[in-house]
């Protein structure tokens, strides 16, 4: 399984892969064309209220991801789609937040490493 996580802002690269936006709202300031995404896959990304709850905190990071897990525990078709996409291949997940760290991203790799058998 490889995935790598790239900032929409940095230029995409040739080793990116097949590149999904997860994001629920388009990058600000992104052309379309620049960003080069193949698929936005905004169903996976976390609800409107949870993500204006954790705001970036990281404080609030361990709280946020359990949150998001148990939102995509609930939402299968979505998760299914993006295991499909990962099992082809290379694939980068492109997201906009400042935090290299703390971001829907990152929590979103560790829940699709959480189970090997099904990526």
């Amino acid at each position: 399984m490889a995935i790598r996580l790239k900032r929409a802002y940095d230029p995409p690269d040739p080793e990116d892969g097949f590149r999904i936006l997860v994001d629920r709202l388009w990058p600000r300031g992104v052309a379309r064309d620049a960003a080069r995404i193949d698929l936005w896959l905004k169903d996976i990304a976390p609800s409107k209220e949870l993500r204006k709850w954790f705001g970036h905190d990281p404080a609030k990071w361990l709280d946020f991801k359990q949150r998001y897990f148990a939102e995509l525990d609930g939402n299968p078709q979505a998760v299914e789609e993006l295991r499909l996409q990962v099992r082809h291949g290379k694939v980068t997940f492109v997201y906009a937040a400042r935090d290299h760290e703390h971001n829907d991203a990152v929590a979103l790799l560790e829940y699709i490493r959480q189970d090997r058998t099904r990526a």
